[in-house]
Protein backbone atom coordinates (compact mmCIF):
# COMPACT_ATOMS: atom_id res chain seq x y z
CA UNK A 1 0.00 0.00 0.00
CA UNK A 2 1.18 3.21 -0.63
CA UNK A 3 0.49 5.85 1.95
CA UNK A 4 -0.18 9.92 1.64
CA UNK A 5 3.19 11.28 3.63
CA UNK A 6 0.72 14.93 3.62
CA UNK A 7 -2.40 16.42 2.25
CA UNK A 8 0.51 19.16 1.76
CA UNK A 9 2.84 17.11 -0.34
CA UNK A 10 0.10 14.36 -2.33
CA UNK A 11 3.05 13.43 -4.48
CA UNK A 12 5.39 12.51 -1.98
CA UNK A 13 4.36 8.77 -0.99
CA UNK A 14 5.91 5.77 1.02
CA UNK A 15 5.66 2.39 0.51
CA UNK A 16 4.58 -0.02 2.82
CA UNK A 17 3.99 -3.93 2.69
CA UNK A 18 0.32 -3.76 2.22
CA UNK A 19 -0.96 -4.05 -1.05
CA UNK A 20 -4.29 -2.13 -0.92
CA UNK A 21 -4.99 0.58 -3.01
CA UNK A 22 -4.58 4.19 -1.97
CA UNK A 23 -8.09 5.92 -0.84
CA UNK A 24 -8.41 9.53 -2.19
CA UNK A 25 -8.44 12.15 0.14
CA UNK A 26 -11.40 14.57 -0.14
CA UNK A 27 -10.82 17.94 -1.71
CA UNK A 28 -11.99 21.07 0.22
CA UNK A 29 -14.43 23.06 -2.38
CA UNK A 30 -12.97 26.19 -3.32
CA UNK A 31 -15.23 29.43 -4.66
CA UNK A 32 -15.02 29.09 -8.62
CA UNK A 33 -15.82 32.84 -9.02
CA UNK A 34 -17.07 35.95 -7.15
CA UNK A 35 -20.57 35.37 -7.35
CA UNK A 36 -20.33 32.46 -5.31
CA UNK A 37 -19.27 34.60 -2.53
CA UNK A 38 -21.13 36.22 0.60
CA UNK A 39 -22.17 39.43 0.00
CA UNK A 40 -19.84 40.91 2.38
CA UNK A 41 -16.62 38.94 1.17
CA UNK A 42 -18.43 40.56 -2.42
CA UNK A 43 -17.92 44.24 -0.96
CA UNK A 44 -14.57 43.44 0.32
CA UNK A 45 -12.81 41.82 -2.76
CA UNK A 46 -14.35 45.09 -4.44
CA UNK A 47 -13.10 47.76 -2.06
CA UNK A 48 -9.47 45.58 -1.82
CA UNK A 49 -8.99 46.56 -5.44
CA UNK A 50 -5.82 48.05 -6.41
CA UNK A 51 -5.32 51.53 -7.43
CA UNK A 52 -2.52 53.60 -8.73
CA UNK A 53 -2.04 57.42 -7.17
CA UNK A 54 -1.01 60.73 -8.22
CA UNK A 55 0.26 62.98 -5.07
CA UNK A 56 1.18 66.35 -5.22
CA UNK A 57 3.11 68.38 -2.10
CA UNK A 58 1.70 71.56 -0.99
CA UNK A 59 4.69 72.40 0.83
CA UNK A 60 8.32 73.66 -0.77
CA UNK A 61 9.86 71.82 -3.15
CA UNK A 62 6.71 71.20 -4.80
CA UNK A 63 6.98 67.49 -5.77
CA UNK A 64 4.37 64.69 -7.04
CA UNK A 65 4.76 61.18 -5.98
CA UNK A 66 3.27 58.05 -7.67
CA UNK A 67 1.85 54.95 -5.58
CA UNK A 68 -0.21 51.88 -6.05
CA UNK A 69 -2.42 50.69 -3.16
CA UNK A 70 -5.36 49.14 -2.23
CA UNK A 71 -6.91 51.87 0.48
CA UNK A 72 -6.07 55.85 -0.77
CA UNK A 73 -7.37 57.18 2.70
CA UNK A 74 -4.89 55.36 4.71
CA UNK A 75 -1.89 55.73 2.09
CA UNK A 76 -2.25 59.33 2.03
CA UNK A 77 -2.59 59.71 6.02
CA UNK A 78 0.65 57.65 5.97
CA UNK A 79 2.44 60.08 3.18
CA UNK A 80 1.35 62.94 5.55
CA UNK A 81 3.13 61.45 8.90
CA UNK A 82 -0.49 60.74 10.49
CA UNK A 83 -0.18 56.94 10.71
CA UNK A 84 3.18 54.97 10.38
CA UNK A 85 3.94 53.75 6.84
CA UNK A 86 4.90 56.54 4.41
CA UNK A 87 7.42 56.33 2.06
CA UNK A 88 10.98 58.07 2.95
CA UNK A 89 10.39 60.01 -0.37
CA UNK A 90 7.54 61.97 0.61
CA UNK A 91 8.33 63.07 4.09
CA UNK A 92 9.45 66.28 2.34
CA UNK A 93 6.84 68.34 1.29
CA UNK A 94 4.38 67.20 3.63
CA UNK A 95 1.25 68.16 3.69
CA UNK A 96 0.09 66.06 0.12
CA UNK A 97 -3.01 66.07 -1.47
CA UNK A 98 -4.57 63.92 -4.09
CA UNK A 99 -3.91 64.50 -7.74
CA UNK A 100 -5.36 61.99 -10.03
CA UNK A 101 -6.72 58.10 -8.72
CA UNK A 102 -6.84 55.12 -11.94
CA UNK A 103 -9.07 52.36 -10.39
CA UNK A 104 -9.91 49.03 -11.44
CA UNK A 105 -6.71 47.20 -12.16
CA UNK A 106 -6.97 43.70 -12.22
CA UNK A 107 -4.28 42.95 -9.59
CA UNK A 108 -1.12 44.10 -7.79
CA UNK A 109 0.78 43.14 -10.86
CA UNK A 110 -1.28 44.92 -13.37
CA UNK A 111 -1.34 48.19 -10.68
CA UNK A 112 3.08 47.87 -10.14
CA UNK A 113 3.45 47.57 -13.91
CA UNK A 114 1.61 50.45 -14.57
CA UNK A 115 2.54 52.43 -11.67
CA UNK A 116 6.21 51.45 -13.28
CA UNK A 117 5.41 52.58 -16.84
CA UNK A 118 4.01 55.85 -15.78
CA UNK A 119 7.41 56.55 -13.65
CA UNK A 120 9.33 55.65 -16.23
CA UNK A 121 7.74 57.64 -18.67
CA UNK A 122 7.71 60.63 -16.97
CA UNK A 123 11.52 60.25 -16.59
CA UNK A 124 11.71 60.26 -19.75
CA UNK A 125 10.25 63.36 -21.17
CA UNK A 126 12.28 66.13 -21.19
CA UNK A 127 11.14 69.23 -18.45
CA UNK A 128 11.06 72.76 -18.97
CA UNK A 129 13.83 74.68 -17.24
CA UNK A 130 12.65 77.31 -14.55
CA UNK A 131 14.42 80.63 -13.08
CA UNK A 132 15.13 81.24 -9.80
CA UNK A 133 11.81 83.94 -10.04
CA UNK A 134 9.48 81.28 -11.72
CA UNK A 135 11.11 78.88 -8.69
CA UNK A 136 8.78 81.26 -6.29
CA UNK A 137 5.53 80.82 -7.60
CA UNK A 138 4.25 77.05 -6.06
CA UNK A 139 1.26 77.57 -7.81
CA UNK A 140 3.09 77.29 -11.28
CA UNK A 141 5.65 74.84 -10.25
CA UNK A 142 2.17 72.55 -9.41
CA UNK A 143 0.86 73.12 -12.96
CA UNK A 144 3.69 72.32 -14.61
CA UNK A 145 4.11 68.99 -12.36
CA UNK A 146 0.92 68.18 -13.28
CA UNK A 147 1.10 68.84 -16.98
CA UNK A 148 4.16 66.73 -17.14
CA UNK A 149 2.58 63.58 -15.11
CA UNK A 150 -0.15 63.74 -17.52
CA UNK A 151 1.83 64.18 -21.05
CA UNK A 152 2.99 61.09 -19.09
CA UNK A 153 0.03 59.36 -18.43
CA UNK A 154 -1.16 60.15 -22.17
CA UNK A 155 2.29 58.04 -23.54
CA UNK A 156 1.55 55.33 -20.99
CA UNK A 157 -2.08 54.99 -22.45
CA UNK A 158 -0.40 53.95 -26.20
CA UNK A 159 1.17 50.91 -24.20
CA UNK A 160 -0.88 50.10 -21.65
CA UNK A 161 -5.01 48.73 -22.10
CA UNK A 162 -6.71 51.24 -19.96
CA UNK A 163 -10.22 50.19 -21.12
CA UNK A 164 -11.06 48.92 -17.94
CA UNK A 165 -9.79 51.55 -15.72
CA UNK A 166 -11.12 54.67 -14.06
CA UNK A 167 -9.03 57.73 -14.21
CA UNK A 168 -10.58 60.71 -11.93
CA UNK A 169 -8.31 63.51 -11.92
CA UNK A 170 -9.04 65.36 -7.98
CA UNK A 171 -6.91 68.73 -9.41
CA UNK A 172 -7.45 69.73 -12.70
CA UNK A 173 -5.41 72.59 -13.95
CA UNK A 174 -5.17 71.60 -17.44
Amino acid sequence: MTRLLSKTFRSVKLKTSSSKPPQPQPQPQQPSSSSSLPRSRKTQAKSRSWSVYLILSTNHPIKTYVGVTTNFSRRLKQHNGELKGGAKASRAGRPWICACLIHGFIDRSEACEFESKWKSFSRKLPRKRIDDDQKKQSSKDSHRLLHHRKTALERVKGSFDLSHLEIDWKLNTF
